[in-house]
């Protein structure tokens, strides 16, 4: 301890060990670990060597992945095409009912497919445990050389003199309220690299400090978050109909508030289940938590989970606001890949294609500059191989849903949203951007 003349003691940090890669990865999700595998693979087919690692918060890969998840295969295919003989959880259930429901209090009014545009069906996607997934995924980077350290959240981003980042580090473990150090103290580690990706997910807590320290979002919308509940339940089999997925909208929100149910039914007898509320709404009273408990009493739910058990639940935060709020990608010495920008395609209900995407092309970015001999530098062949990317095109199609939706109200919105859709699907580009 190190006396003040106030009276007060600080306590004296320990010197840190650090540890170089190429480079480090934060987070575990779908985006981080696609951008971890890309980078071996290109290291490869060049004979060179590479070292990536990856943190993750979780206890273990996959903990902090709470969402059963409709996804689209595009990414996985260019990642993996070998995939479906390997042995991925994904593969076990390709959706095969795809419903969309308007509902009131007591009824549903189904939405026909012919009135929405084709990629708005769920033709050839599966559903499954993203958690299941991720944890398949870690499987592949560990087989081909990626370090993946659970149970080790980044606590701190370091910098180099010249103001690049120079990597994070890992927090302090033993240290007691008052800040002194307990038996069992270790000091935090820190993981130097060449480029440092941010994988966080949703409102990660080093994004948030790296966005204004290179004002990556100066020039874009402010982003939109929803909040989705979810639950898993093991339903009656005479309820399940497995590869059957159902999206809802309407009751029991009203005109001040936006957002929407799901119903997966996927294996083993399971559904997964939440209500996704945009936090936008008017209403200061308005809980989420109470909405998606309400939207379960409806009766076409309802009827699905009679009988049922509730085995699992949890709650996380969502990027709404798609094309208009991605950020600048890159800066000196890192990168934002997944969540931590904000790729989700609203419309869809889709976001773990266009994550993935983007961390295999930060990947790909990363290793041209190592394989130069670059260290530190802005990858700006991330930024490009985004804006000439078929991420950017599919959020550009659903760039104004949100927008309309949300200054027009549920129902009139989703109507001039879906002429918008038709229209850029049709290759009619709608001469504005809301």
């Amino acid at each position: 301890m190190i006396p003040r003349g106030d009276g007060r003691k600080v306590f004296a940090v320990s010197e840190r060990e650090s540890m170089p890669y190429d480079v480090v990865i934060i987070g575990a999700g779908p985006a981080g670990l696609s951008a971890a595998i890309r980078l071996k693979q290109l290291a490869n087919e060049a004979g060179s060597e590479l070292s990536v690692c990856i943190l993750e918060k979780g206890s273990e890969v996959g903990a902090h992945i709470l969402s059963g998840a409709v996804i689209d295969p595009k990414s996985l295919d260019e990642l993996l095409p070998e995939w479906r003989e390997q042995g991925c959880p994904l593969a076990a259930v390709p959706v095969n009912d795809n419903q969309h429901w308007v509902l009131t209090k007591t009824k549903k009014v189904g939405v026909p497919h012919f009135i929405t545009p084709g990629f708005m069906h769920n033709k050839g996607t599966y559903t499954g445990s993203l958690g299941n997934l991720c944890r398949w995924l870690a499987a592949q980077a560990e087989g081909l050389g990626v370090e993946i350290f659970p149970g080790f959240p980044a606590a701190e981003i370091l910098y180099n003199e010249d103001g690049s980042v120079k990597g994070v580090a890992t927090g302090d473990m033993g240290v007691a309220r008052d800040g002194s150090h307990k038996a069992d103290y270790a000091p935090g580690l820190e993981l130097h690299a060449k480029y440092t990706f941010f994988a966080e997910g949703v409102r990660g807590h080093l994004t948030k400090m790296i966005k204004p320290q290179f004002a990556l979002d100066a020039e874009c919308e402010p982003q939109v978050f929803g909040l989705g509940v979810k639950e898993l339940w093991d339903i009656k089999p005479e309820n399940h109909a497995e590869g059957r997925v159902i999206h809802t909208q309407g009751w029991p929100l009203d005109q001040n508030a936006n957002g929407g149910g799901f119903l997966y039914h996927q294996a083993n007898g399971q559904v997964a289940l939440g209500f996704v509320t945009w936090l936008n709404y008017r209403n200061p009273h308005i809980s989420p938590f109470q909405e998606m408990q309400k939207w379960k009493t409806h009766p076409e739910i309802a009827k699905i989970l009679k009988g049922g058990k509730r085995v699992s639940y949890g709650a996380r935060a969502i990027s709404d606001g798609g094309y208009q709020s991605v950020p600048k990608l890159a800066f000196p010495g890192g990168a934002l890949i997944g969540d931590s920008a904000g790729f989700l395609n609203v419309p869809r209900i889709k976001g773990t294609h266009t994550a993935m995407k983007s961390g295999m092309m930060a990947a790909e970015a990363a290793f041209a500059a190592v394989n130069a001999g670059r260290s530190s530098d802005t990858l700006d062949a991330y930024q490009a191989s985004y804006d000439d990317s078929w991420v950017k095109k599919e959020l550009s199609v659903v760039r104004n849903v949100l927008p309309l939706v949300e200054k027009y109200g549920d129902l009139a919105g989703t109507l001039l949203s879906g002429i918008t859709m038709w229209l850029e699907t049709l290759k009619i580009k709608v001469p504005f951007t809301m």
